[in-house]
């Protein structure tokens, strides 16, 4: 058999080292991360997707995506053709975006989202003191958020939010926690359910991933 080629799209802002502790095998399976690029001034989902598709050098792949992550393999499916499109803790089509990001949309409340702070994150830690979930969550955004450019977070909140899919493609295998507080479950159609996942499940159940994720790939 030969290996599959794996390509992995972080989520919104996040680097790659999300993945650290996700473990393949390696007799069937190679990793391959891709970073997030700086958008060009006024570019759409889709022109960007075909720029992240030049990382994809591989035929025949399989492409993961998490959160906005998700959103953008399926956008870049287009022009790589994978052998399938995995997304996880994300949405499938607009139609499954929250209540209250479907009124942002409506109303561009998102305009005035202080976006410029998520940029400041590792500052911001050195002020959480203690062991509780705020220091906790704070040490996460330190250690995992790698773009920090205003313009790239306003960018991809838009894309979001106005991303054109009105109609979900039944092939996409969605992984998605109970508890996603981002992609609340109760508004998505997931092919498989992980109990007491969280938004942030691929870092927090690395081990569910790890156990369940090489079956998904080969079926």
């Amino acid at each position: 058999m030969s290996i599959i080629h794996v390509y992995f799209v972080p989520g919104l802002g996040a680097s790659s080292s999300i993945f650290e502790h996700i473990k393949l095998p390696t007799a069937l399976f190679e990793m391959h991360c891709i970073e997030w690029l700086q958008p060009i001034q006024n570019e759409t989902l889709v022109d960007y997707a075909q720029r992240m598709s030049a990382f994809v050098t591989e035929p025949n792949c399989i492409l993961v995506g998490v959160s906005f992550g998700g959103i953008l393999v399926q956008e870049m499916a287009q022009f790589v053709q994978p052998k399938k499109v995995v997304i996880i803790s994300s949405i499938k089509s607009n139609q499954e975006l929250p209540a209250v990001m479907q009124m942002a949309r409506k109303t561009l409340f998102y305009k005035i989202l202080p976006t410029r702070l998520l940029g400041k994150i590792p500052v911001l830690a050195s002020y959480v003191k203690g062991r509780n979930v705020l220091a906790k969550s704070m040490q996460l955004y330190k250690k995992y958020l790698s773009m920090h450019d205003t313009y790239y977070l306003d960018w991809s909140i838009k894309q979001i939010l106005y991303w054109n899919r009105s109609e979900a493609n039944p092939e996409v295998i969605h992984i998605h926690g109970e508890f996603d507080g981002v992609f609340p479950i109760k508004y998505c159609n997931p092919t498989v359910v992980v109990k007491g996942g969280t938004h942030i499940m691929i870092i927090n159940k690395y081990k569910w991933f790890n156990s369940h994720l090489p079956q998904l790939l080969l079926e």
